[in-house]
């Protein structure tokens, strides 16, 4: 149940078409439904703006499947990240309406296009990150934003990003996901006035530790603006830049 069904759902009880009883009854399974080996938040729509997302990794297919068949009698732009090919396939079996991202290793469930709000830009410094920005944009995307990629931009060649710097000074929020050393958000940090959200990614030869110096190295920034999430972690930068881009869209 996200804020727009809940708010139609009470208009319509103050209009009269919906009985009291009957909105009770569509709004008893509220906030928890428990499914024994998963306990869903129907409720996280109504706090946070946008539904519970399935972390795929450990679940067996049947139980992403259940989890996510639940949340999408709900929820529109259900995300399953993290989907390996066994998962694709038992939710393209399950009769659910998905969309799959290869790229992005996510299945949107129930998808929903909206033109979207303000704008994110995703940057990645290489095309190596590009699974970790996919994850990332697409995420934005389903969460109701506009976004702008902007892909292999990393410091070995800066002269890829210059002719982007108008644009991103537009962005509300910049995801910038890099490899290697993760010098890419200290750049974009000395450039424009936005709030960067670092995204260091496991790429890169042994020293990288499989994302570990890149974490540090953004942990580090001289850079004024930059926050930092996980290793890997493009979902967890597209719930940032969604709520300071949503906020930002409301401002102006």
């Amino acid at each position: 149940m996200d804020r727009e069904k809940v708010r139609a759902l009470l208009e319509a009880v103050a209009r009269g078409t919906v009985a009291p009883e009957a909105a009770l009854g569509r709004l008893r399974d509220l906030p928890v439904e428990d499914l024994r080996f998963a306990r869903v938040d129907l409720h996280r729509s109504l706090r946070h703006g946008v539904p519970e997302a399935v972390f795929c990794t450990g679940k067996r297919p049947e139980q992403v499947v259940a989890i996510a068949r639940r949340l999408a009698e709900a929820h529109d732009n259900v995300l399953c990240t993290r989907a390996d090919t066994a998962v694709v396939a038992a939710l393209l079996a399950s009769g659910l309406d998905c969309r799959v991202h290869d790229l992005a290793r996510l299945v949107v469930v129930k998808p929903r296009q909206d033109d979207g709000v303000g704008l994110i830009a995703v940057v990645s410094a290489g095309t190596s990150d590009m699974p970790v920005a996919e994850e990332a944009a697409v995420t934005a995307e389903a969460m109701g934003n506009r976004v702008e990629r902007i892909y292999d931009c990393g410091v070995a060649g800066l002269h890829r990003l210059v002719p982007h710097l108008d644009r991103l000074n537009e962005a509300n929020a910049i995801v910038a996901v890099a490899g290697m050393e993760g010098a890419l958000p200290s750049v974009l940090g000395g450039l424009v006035d936005r709030p960067v959200i670092a995204v260091p990614t496991s790429v890169g030869y042994g020293a990288s530790f499989g994302g570990i110096a890149a974490l540090l190295a953004m942990l580090n920034s001289c850079a004024p603006g930059v926050s930092v999430v996980n290793i890997d972690n493009g979902y967890g930068a597209a719930a940032q830049a969604n709520q300071i881009n949503k906020l930002a869209a409301k401002i102006r």
